[in-house]
């Protein structure tokens, strides 16, 4: 067999697997749907919705967010690193938790309202529309400030220190570097968030519900699981699809490039401007570390206490998340390793789109198909955790390609002829060259796809059966039976969880590359 010959043969059978994976559901989807005239007013109200509290959260997101990394940008200070990375914490907690926690600061009983009515001020109520974007804006403004601090990060140091030798006040700097950059980052932010929030289900199911604030997802869950009709949660599953599919599109036309041209990668700490606008970064900083940080810090504060005393009911669902999650980690690793060499060899672009299918759909969408495919053949709720499984690695694979393609280019221009000369092929080269080559991105991409499924409440909310429960959904259950006490301890246990996880892989692979 020529070389290479097995890295296609795998790469290119993961790609048909996924491939037939994605597009058989939303073939099934498409089928069982026979177009849109089961869509009623209500449903079409919650397309306006989605729609709505998708532009309104990714704008909010991106404006927000423009100060705050800038202020991170100019300024270093102690613990500067430590707070950049915890400030990423909220992408990869479970949506229940971060719900949960923005209830104890923001809800009725919430910090918030204790404030208010001390001060003899009306209070806030998290529950509609209002909440449902203020959650989205805590889960996305981590991720739109790490975007724009990139961004800012990416502008040649020497463009930094001429705007610095010529005295460029704040506005100056704003017209000349700052502006373009943002002008070509923050289209890209705001699609990218679009997106996430065009396939929310846990908020809207928590914070939402009602005919002012359902989104599509959550509309397609209430027609599977509550009023049996599939045919409608088809129709509204193609119209999420489509929904997706013109956000994609509008992804790839909305940046402009800045056109900074090309510098020598030398790091430029220059000061930050000083008087008002330092204190006016610190404020930023401040503001957003407290919006961030304070529901995981209560949802801690309340729940930890109560770990000791949990039923064994919360310990078994713990071990079926925790199954659920290594085995969605492995079969996302067996699938994004074979097919990032095979996306990086001539020819191999088809592989690399076959793996960017899943972000066409999201996790009810799939879920509905795979129902209605088995459905002949098996109880579905039998099949609530493979199929559980087999979604959240889908839907984990961009994020793991996406973090293994540039690293998987290097390895090819590098070491290829090496490995080559050297006879270097199969295992060998898998053992010797491969993996320690791509130990750090294959350990990201396993904790992060380990978090995600550790949190997912999506399919396991369609397929669940007596005996299937695992962690989130068991915690919904308690929140929807007002066992508020109970619910904190299970909150804190999944979020644990979640972050040890992905903390245990990551560590891993930077151990096995040292």
């Amino acid at each position: 067999m020529a070389r290479g010959v097995p890295v296609t043969v795998w790469g290119g059978a993961a790609a048909l697997i996924v491939a037939a994976l994605v597009l058989g559901t939303l073939a099934a989807v498409a089928g069982f749907a026979g177009g849109l005239s089961a869509l009623g007013p209500g449903d079409w109200l919650a397309v306006r919705f989605t729609l709505a509290q998708a532009v309104v959260s990714a704008t909010l997101s991106v404006i927000l967010a423009v100060p705050v990394a800038r202020a991170l940008h100019r300024r270093r200070f102690a613990g500067r690193g430590a707070l950049i990375t915890a400030l990423g914490a909220p992408f990869l907690l479970p949506v229940i938790v971060a719900v949960m926690g923005i209830i104890a600061i923001f809800g009725r009983a919430g910090v918030v309202n204790d404030l208010l009515s001390m001060l003899g001020l009306p209070g806030v109520r998290i529950y509609g529309p209002q909440g449902v974007i203020l959650a989205h804006v805590f889960f996305n403004l981590p991720l739109a400030t790490r975007l724009i601090l990139q961004g800012w990060q990416a502008i040649p140091a020497e463009r930094l220190r001429l705007a610095a030798a010529l005295g460029f006040a704040p506005a100056d700097s704003l017209r000349h570097l700052e502006w373009p950059m943002l002008r070509e980052v923050l289209p890209g932010a705001w699609v990218a968030i679009f997106l996430v929030c065009l396939t929310s289900f846990v908020v809207a199911l928590t914070l939402g519900g009602g005919p002012r604030a359902t989104t599509v997802e959550l509309a397609i869950y209430q027609a599977f699981r509550f009023d049996v009709d599939l045919g409608r949660a088809a129709a509204l599953g193609l119209v999420q699809v489509a929904l997706c599919l013109v956000a994609l599109a509008l992804a790839g036309l909305v940046s402009l490039p800045a056109a900074f041209g090309a510098g020598l990668d030398r790091g430029a700490h220059l000061p930050g401007p000083a008087g008002w606008l330092r204190v006016q970064d610190a404020v930023v900083i401040a503001l957003a570390a407290v919006f961030l940080l304070t529901p995981i810090a209560a949802v801690l504060w309340r729940g930890v206490p109560g770990l000791a005393a949990l039923p064994p009911e919360a310990w078994a669902a713990a071990g079926r998340s925790l199954a659920v999650a290594l085995a969605s980690s492995v079969l996302v690793l067996g699938l994004a390793l074979p097919m990032a060499l095979a996306a990086v060899r001539p020819r191999g672009g088809w592989v690399e789109v076959a793996g960017m299918l899943p972000t066409v759909a999201s996790s009810l969408v799939l879920g509905t198909g795979l129902y209605l495919i088995l459905r002949p053949w098996a109880l579905p709720g039998g099949l609530a955790l493979p199929v559980t499984v087999a979604v959240n690695a889908a839907l984990s694979l961009p994020f793991a390609l996406r973090a293994l393609l540039p690293e998987a280019r290097t390895l090819a221009a590098d070491y290829d002829r090496l490995a080559a000369s050297l006879g270097l092929s199969g295992l060998a080269r898998l053992r010797f060259v491969t993996l320690p080559r791509l130990a750090r991105p294959l350990g990201f991409s396993a904790g992060l796809s380990a978090a995600f499924s550790m949190g997912d409440l999506g399919v396991i909310a369609l397929f669940s059966a007596p005996g299937t429960a695992t962690l989130p959904l068991y915690l919904y259950n308690l929140m929807g039976s007002y066992r508020m006490a109970d619910a904190a301890a299970v909150a804190s246990l999944l979020m644990i969880l979640s972050f040890a996880l992905f903390w245990a892989f990551d560590r891993a692979s930077r151990h096995a590359d040292a």
